[in-house]
């Protein structure tokens, strides 16, 4: 398995360590092993069963995989399921493959939800193979997605880096991992 020593040479932006205003912390990336109990929120290299990458577009123009923020008592599988039932109106067909991680160390005095790991978070990032099955859910509490597309890696890479290229990035050494199928005809 390649370390992320020689990770972090090919994807220099993606292993610089950054601060998060949003969330008033600092991250780096990992592929180290990432533990269940600090998970916070997991994002997915979501493919179809042609080999197709699925990302998705909110309300307000913002480009991402799909994903989100753990809830109480929560698997990660039940997150995965309920993220991408929510935002990509998909469902999980196979099984999930932890790869990568953004260990998030917060500034504040407590966590962003009661129940979520504080002070140090892990924001997880999954392989999934998916199938479309329906429009997204689109909870009252969570993102409004008004577009979910299924593109090859590059095409979906070029589309998240217009506003996400953190998630670009992700893909992207998803795909040099070996993680993210080629495309079928």
């Amino acid at each position: 398995m390649v370390g992320d020593e020689v990770w972090r040479e090919r994807f220099p932006a993606l292993y610089a360590e950054a601060y998060v205003d949003y969330a008033d912390c600092r991250t780096r990336y990992t592929t180290a092993d990432v533990a269940d109990e600090l998970v916070s929120r997991l994002h997915l290299v979501a493919t179809t069963p042609e080999g197709l990458v699925v990302v998705c577009r909110s309300v307000r123009g913002w480009r991402f995989l799909p994903g989100g923020t753990r809830e109480p008592d929560e698997s990660l599988l039940e997150l995965a399921r309920r993220e991408l039932r929510e935002e990509a109106g998909a469902e999980l067909t196979g099984d999930l493959r932890l790869f990568a991680a953004h260990v998030a160390d917060s500034n504040r005095s407590s966590p962003y939800r009661p129940h979520l790991p504080h002070p140090r978070a892990l924001w997880a990032y999954a392989t999934a193979e998916v199938r479309l099955v329906g429009a997204p859910t689109n909870p009252d509490h969570g993102e409004v997605v008004v577009q979910v597309l299924t593109l090859p890696v590059t095409d979906a890479v070029t589309y998240l880096e217009a506003t996400d290229p953190v998630h670009a990035d992700v893909l992207r050494h998803a795909h040099a991992m070996g993680l993210v199928p080629p495309p079928r005809s």
